[in-house]
């Protein structure tokens, strides 16, 4: 009798028993397990373009240096900063600050396709890049990365005066300062802008330009695309993990900037906009949504609108600063910059 209650057990009860301990997962971003623990796939981390990488004091591609800082010591938020080579050395030359994608869980400032991509942007825009390691989740729960944000920038503008980072302090041109993203940092680019149409940055510096690629958004209502293309990881399921205190849900203004409740963007804090998207990405009609959004919102600054063929999400990033396409982004986004 023993024997077959054993039998029993290992062969119909331990296994629905390890069924039911299986966890959640939303590749390539978190892992949810049973007992509520919640933890980061860090998978990216085994790509070639996601793995971590040290900066360069003289990158042999293209002679950028690189750096990293830590730009908010009460929060330890740090950055890697690129600086080109400059002919004349008291030459001052824009300023871009970028935020990572990553859905607010996974990415780095520091992986090896944000660090290749913005090298080669550096030397061939001639700017400064400040690239912010804002806090992700679920070690922070939005609007912790949204308020990393906007003290990066803040930081940024305060070195106009008294500042103590040299590369800025000596090369940075505070009169043409850009932000920028990819996927969620896109979206954290514009939800910059808006606050700084609201807030004063410090000594009277003002965003010029922004730079959104791939950028992330949604909301409630489908678009028609959507309806068809399976849009992974499901973006209602990350939201509700990354930001469940935000009012409106998948509705939350910092998710979709046109749903109820949403600031009007007439006073969008920037005088021009620029917002990729890729042929191939299950999210591009949400980037030509914003873009159109955008156009019709009253706002009077410039948007302008670009596609990348035959391309996927992040396709900058994922793909290199050689594709043919990331080279043609990289074409516009200096074009974007020095106009």
């Amino acid at each position: 009798m023993a024997i077959n209650i054993i039998f029993i057990f290992f062969c119909f009860l331990l296994p629905c028993c390890l069924a039911e301990e299986e966890p959640t997962r939303l590749p390539p971003l978190l892992i949810i397990h049973r007992n509520g623990t919640i933890e980061r796939d860090n998978t990216i981390l085994s790509l070639p373009f996601g793995m971590l990488v040290p900066p360069s004091p003289n990158d042999t591609q293209t002679g950028v240096s690189s750096k990293d800082i830590t730009i908010i010591p009460t929060t330890n938020v740090t950055a890697r900063i690129y600086l080109p080579k400059l002919t004349n050395p008291s030459e001052k030359i824009p300023i871009l600050l970028h935020f990572h994608g990553g859905g607010f869980c996974i990415g780095s400032p520091f992986a090896k396709g944000d660090f290749d991509y913005l090298n080669h942007l550096s030397s061939q825009a001639n700017i400064l890049v400040v690239s912010v390691n804002y806090r992700l989740f679920p070690d922070y729960q939005l609007p912790t990365a949204y308020i990393d944000a906007w003290s990066a920038l803040k930081w940024v503008a305060s070195q106009k005066c008294g500042g103590a980072e040299s590369w800025i302090v000596d090369h940075g041109d505070f009169t043409k300062i850009f932000v920028a993203g990819d996927s969620a940092g896109g979206n954290i680019a514009h939800n910059v802008i808006v606050w700084a149409g609201k807030e004063k940055l410090p000594n009277d510096v003002n965003v010029v330009g922004a730079i959104l690629a791939t950028p992330l958004f949604f909301g409630s209502k489908p678009l028609a695309s959507e309806s068809t293309n399976i849009i992974q990881p499901p973006v209602d399921q990350v939201w509700k993990y990354v930001c469940p205190s935000c009012e409106g849900g998948i509705d939350s203004p910092y998710l979709n900037p046109f749903g109820p409740g949403a600031p009007s963007l007439t006073q969008l804090g920037c005088k021009k906009l620029m917002v990729f998207v890729a042929e191939k990405d299950s999210l591009r009609s949400r980037g030509v949504w914003y873009y159109e959004g955008i156009k019709a919102s009253g706002w009077t600054g410039e948007a302008f609108l670009y596609e990348g063929k035959g391309v996927d999400h992040v396709f900058q990033i994922a793909n290199g600063p050689e594709h043919p396409e990331t080279k043609k982004m990289i074409e516009r986004v200096v074009e974007f910059v020095k106009n």
